[in-house]
């Protein structure tokens, strides 16, 4: 037979309304570029081939067939794994949205809106959007892990998987 121990009872609840609140809390935002570091960045000796980069599209829906009607898009989800010293090359977001969840590790963004490179950190959500040109780099010495779930238009070849 046990005993009643309040103390010990406060404890279990304290520890499940802690993790209710992380459940119900927002996903936190990626870092963004420093208010007093947002300008043009032609980005001189940007990366123009991966390094270190494995990715698989984990699955995706035609959006020409959902209520949208966005014909040639996808949404696709996919799983990404960046070496330290692995590269996403230079590529642009004109007519790819995106989010980026890090799972793991520190990345360096480095992009077309700002003249310092940008930190994200696990747990954070990056946006990407119209008029972003970047490329990454994990200066790290951990592999970085990303979820990525972006619109995708398969007969614009620029914006396909293999250019990330």
């Amino acid at each position: 037979m046990s005993t009643f121990n309040p103390s010990r009872t406060r404890a279990v609840q304290s520890l499940l309304l802690a993790g209710l609140l992380s459940l119900a809390a927002a996903p936190v935002l990626a870092g963004e570029c420093p208010a007093d570091k947002v300008g043009a960045n032609s980005l001189p000796g940007a990366a123009t081939a991966p390094v270190g980069v494995t990715e698989a599209e984990l699955t995706s829906i035609d959006l020409s067939k959902e209520s949208v009607n966005l014909p040639q898009r996808r949404l696709r989800y996919r799983h990404m794994e960046i070496a330290p010293g692995g590269v996403v090359p230079l590529h642009d977001h004109s007519d790819r949205p995106a989010l980026i969840m890090v799972n793991q590790g520190k990345i360096f963004e480095y992009s077309s809106k700002c003249t310092v490179p940008i930190v994200h950190q696990a747990g954070e959500i990056a946006r990407e959007s119209n008029g972003l040109k970047h490329w990454w780099k994990n200066e790290g010495n951990q592999t970085v892990i990303l979820t990525i779930a972006d619109i995708v238009n398969d007969k614009k070849p620029d914006t396909m998987a293999q250019h990330m």
